[in-house]
């Protein structure tokens, strides 16, 4: 029975990236392009992250 689970949680996995790489190729086609300005609207709040999960980890130290 356990090789038969894994089997087919094998087989769901392998579908799910069938179908993960179809969208991506769609989305590849036909989604929006990147203009200027785009990257740094983008560094701004990963920029504040990762500064909150500095500061949180100096307060536990």
């Amino acid at each position: 029975m356990d090789l038969f689970l894994k089997i087919i949680a094998a087989a769901a996995m392998g579908m799910m990236v069938f179908y993960a790489w179809r969208s991506y190729q769609q989305w590849q086609e036909h989604g929006p392009k990147a203009e200027k300005g785009d990257w740094q609207a983008v560094i701004l709040p990963l920029a504040l992250v990762a500064g909150l999960v500095v500061l949180l980890i100096a307060m536990v130290r």
